[in-house]
């Protein structure tokens, strides 16, 4: 068997003997957790001064591929809702479950932060790409030029307009959304804008599209209590019944083959 580098055999010891527990661990045991340390970045930036049983079990965490992670804000409200694998985890690297709690709520805020930036980037380009096929009219992506309009894309025709912002997502019974101040302040007072919801399969196509109501938006957003506080930026969670399918602000510019996910008729929670 291939010896480890020095460096790296170094790096490796001094994070898996800080727990007594991992002194007697064998070669093949060592090479496979050199192996799973180098794949999960944990060797970049050694010295940065994060104790060695927190980088481990945020690392071990991030990359578990486990199904509760994403919904971890949901799930788990407080250290007594910890699942068994962190709680585990956690004991063998003497963490206390407020310790794996907090170190929970920094994983999943960066891995969810990850997959909105994946997903809405992938959502918008799909929704580009449908109505460069199925609309009469001028579309510009001004979201990849400037975050300032507070929409995403820009369609306009002859005699219509339509602002949209969009939101999406790769999960069926759930669509949770963050809309910025700038994004809501501009749905005030711009009649085109338009919130649409995408719903994407794994493969990144859309397979379902449908419209937020302002009215629903609006009464939802926090109130500023005074001029000294403000919000910037707040969570949504859509229930399913109220997205509308399709997007009918696009219906005067339609083309006669336009598919029949912007005109509704393939349903938002089918």
């Amino acid at each position: 068997m291939e010896r480890l580098p020095v460096t790296g055999a170094a790096r490796v010891r001094a994070l898996f003997t800080a727990h007594s527990d991992f002194s007697d661990i064998t070669p093949t045991q060592y090479d496979a957790a050199y192996a799973w340390i180098q794949e999960s970045g944990l060797l970049e930036n050694p010295g940065h001064g994060v104790p060695a049983e927190r980088r481990v079990f945020n690392s071990a965490m991030a990359h578990s591929g486990a199904p509760w992670l994403r919904d971890a804000d949901l799930l788990v409200r407080g250290p007594d809702e910890l699942p068994d694998d962190a709680l585990r985890a956690a004991e063998v690297l003497g963490l206390s479950k407020l310790d794996a709690y907090s170190q929970i709520n920094s994983v999943w805020g960066k891995v969810d932060t990850e997959e909105r930036a994946r997903i809405g980037a992938a959502g918008e380009a799909a929704l580009l790409e449908l109505l460069a096929s199925s609309i009469d009219a001028h579309v510009e992506h001004v979201a990849a030029w400037s975050d300032g309009y507070g929409y995403d894309i820009s369609v306009h025709g002859a005699r219509h307009r339509a602002h949209l912002e969009v939101k999406t997502t790769m999960r069926r019974g759930r669509l949770t959304v963050f809309v910025s101040r700038n994004e809501y302040e501009t749905m005030l007072r711009d009649t085109a804008w338009e919130l649409v919801a995408i719903r994407l399969t794994p493969e990144l196509e859309i397979t379902a599209i449908g419209t937020v109501p302002k009215e629903w938006i609006a009464e939802q957003v926090p109130i500023d209590q005074s001029a000294r506080g403000r919000w910037e930026s707040c969570r949504l969670d859509v229930p399913a019944e109220v997205p509308v399918s399709g997007i009918r602000s696009l219906f005067p510019t339609l083309a006669e083959n336009a598919s029949e996910l912007l005109l509704g008729t393939a349903g938002w929670s089918r």
